[in-house]
């Protein structure tokens, strides 16, 4: 948003009302207990397990951002997903958290949830 004096982007701020704004994360008690475990294996186990992710961002970056951005429940099943993902056999490559979740995802089916990608589940409203 810009800082002009004649600039008004309220209207822009009403598409978003609820769990996908692209924003500053609402600072909800599950996002912070999940992103402080996130943030407490990164600071403690990661060293020990060593850099062997076979993603770009790594499956702990990919889960900080997924609960942040979409919230405890949605955010750690993505994040679940994708270390299931990184085992033997599994993807690799450059596999980002989607801004926006689309609509088939809904909060009682997280097993749709195991192949989300960020050009697979825009909107296309």
């Amino acid at each position: 948003m810009c800082n002009a004096p004649d600039c008004d982007h309220t209207s822009d701020r009403r598409q978003y009302r609820g769990r996908n704004w692209p924003g500053p994360f609402a600072k909800t008690p599950g996002r912070l207990f999940g992103v402080g475990g996130v943030r407490l294996y990164q600071l403690t186990l990661s060293g020990f397990i060593g850099n062997s992710c076979r993603h770009l961002p790594t499956c702990s970056e990919y889960g900080y951002e997924a609960i942040a951005r979409h919230g405890l429940w949605h955010g750690g099943w993505m994040a679940l997903f994708r270390v299931v993902r990184c085992g033997p056999g599994g993807t690799s490559g450059f596999d980002p958290v989607p801004e926006r979740l689309a609509t088939r995802f809904a909060w009682w089916a997280p097993w749709r949830l195991w192949r989300v990608s960020s050009h697979k589940t825009a909107d296309t409203r």
